[in-house]
């Protein structure tokens, strides 16, 4: 693989939430990789613990008939505000590893979302269970940190980047072993993501311009993911019917977030939506 460069390009037209979140990350990112740069990043990204397998973990809760729950672990959010307080990312990993979850998301963006590294590793640390690194990921840099903090996958939301760019995060991610979740809102997106490698398909049930979601965009797009990938429904699921509904189109994996931070008993609300089917 050819060494990563290190231009931070903007990305493509963009609604406007996204856009604003955006530009404050690439400046975020010019700044945490002038303090740690490239070569030091690799560094600490190589010489990690062995990632978990996030692709395989999904593939066999489906082939098993379960439901695929990552369970999201996030203090807030732009549409929501706060969330939970408090917070307390290690123990809502055991909840959500006691519920039968498959996996875990962790909100690492601090500005929009209150998330932290150090959340990313508390929660990894409190369980077995492979955990994504949920981010706003617009340069290699960002790939390496995701790895150094000991994220087994990574997001790319298509609206945010290039296919060059995509590409680009995608194949350092493969080269550390880290799976990849190609996140879509629309059917142009959808086939920009099936250029890629991954097996994750994300679908994001919520509208990036109202911050409104309807599961109806998961409706349309899930029986358009061929049969070699993995659909995700993500955003807008809130109970066992939810869940129903994306698995009748062909989404039995799911990624849920706010609805379960809001609950008193994350344990048994992440439970009810694993035994929804």
């Amino acid at each position: 693989m050819n060494a990563p460069h290190l231009i931070l390009s903007e990305p493509q037209t963009v609604p406007d939430t996204l856009a604003r979140i955006l530009a404050d990350k690439y400046e975020e990112v010019r700044a945490r990789s002038a303090a740690t740069p490239l070569s030091e990043i690799e560094r600490q990204a190589r010489t990690a613990d062995r990632p978990r397998d996030f692709v395989t973990a999904l593939c066999q809760a489906v082939a098993d008939g379960r439901v695929g729950l990552i369970a999201e672990i996030k203090r807030a959010s732009p549409s929501g505000g706060l969330i939970r307080d408090p917070f307390e990312p290690a123990t809502l990993a055991e909840d959500y590893a006691r519920a039968g979850a498959t996996c875990l998301s962790v909100l690492t963006d601090a500005p929009y979302f209150q998330g932290h590294a150090e959340h990313l590793k508390a929660a990894r640390a409190a369980c077995t269970l492979p955990v994504l690194r949920k981010d706003f990921m617009v340069h290699p840099w960002q790939v390496f940190e995701a790895r150094a903090m000991g994220a087994d996958c990574i997001l790319i939301i298509m609206a945010a980047l290039s296919d060059q760019q995509a590409e680009e995060l995608e194949d350092i991610a493969r080269s550390l072993d880290m799976g990849v979740l190609a996140e879509v809102h629309d059917r142009a997106e959808l086939e920009r993501a099936l250029g890629l490698q991954t097996r994750l398909i994300g679908v994001n049930n919520r509208n990036l311009k109202t911050l409104q979601t309807d599961l109806a965009t998961s409706e349309e797009l899930v029986p358009l993911v061929p049969a070699d990938r993995i659909p995700i429904a993500e955003s807008g699921i809130r109970n066992p019917s939810d869940v129903r509904r994306m698995a009748d189109v062909g989404a039995r994996c799911i990624l849920v977030g706010e609805s379960l931070m809001r609950q008193p008993d994350v344990t048994a609300a992440a439970a009810e939506l694993v035994q929804a089917l």
